[in-house]
C-alpha cells in the first residue's frame, strides 16, 4: 500500500488529473496556467486546481474520489495548495459546501475580481452557487 502524499503537479502530468476527473465522471477539468495540486495514494484520489485572478487566486476542481471522502483529505489538500499564497483565495460552490469551506476559514464576506463576479452570475443562471474568500492573514496563521 502507498502512503498518501500531497504534491504539486509537475505540468507534463497535468493531463492526469484531468483524466482523474473524467474517471469519476466528473465535469471539472484542470485550467491552464495554473497550479494543479493533487493527493496520491499510488494513483491521484483528490485534486484542486489554484489560477491567478486580479488580487489573488481562484480555487477551482477540488475533488475527492468517492472512497476518500468524509476523512479530512479535501482540507488537507486545500491547506497545503494555499499554505503559500500571500493574497485572498476566492472560490464558487455549491450552498450546500458552505459549512466545507468555513471551516476552513473561508467566508462569503469577501469582494470577488470582476472576472469571477461576471462567472459567478452565468453560473446562477443555471444552479445555486454561492462565492467565498480566504483573506491571506488568515492563511499565515497555520
Amino acid at each position: 500500500m502507498h502512503p498518501l502524499h500531497i504534491e504539486l503537479l509537475a505540468e507534463p502530468l497535468w493531463p492526469l488529473l484531468n483524466k482523474f476527473y473524467r474517471s469519476h465522471n466528473s465535469s471539472m477539468k484542470a485550467l491552464k496556467g495554473g497550479r494543479l495540486w493533487v493527493a496520491r495514494e499510488g494513483e491521484i484520489v483528490a485534486g484542486l486546481c489554484l489560477s491567478p485572478v486580479v488580487g489573488g487566486q481562484w480555487l477551482t476542481g477540488v475533488f475527492v474520489a468517492p472512497t476518500y471522502r468524509g476523512q479530512g483529505l479535501a482540507a488537507r489538500l486545500i491547506e497545503e495548495a494555499v499554505a503559500g499564497c500571500e493574497e485572498t483565495v476566492w472560490l464558487l460552490c455549491h450552498p450546500d459546501l458552505e459549512g466545507l469551506y468555513r471551516g476552513m476559514g473561508f467566508s462569503q464576506e469577501t469582494v470577488l475580481p470582476q472576472s469571477l463576479s461576471e462567472r459567478l452570475v452565468r453560473y446562477k443562471r443555471n444552479k445555486p452557487m454561492i462565492a467565498m474568500g480566504l483573506n491571506a492573514p488568515v492563511l499565515n496563521k497555520h
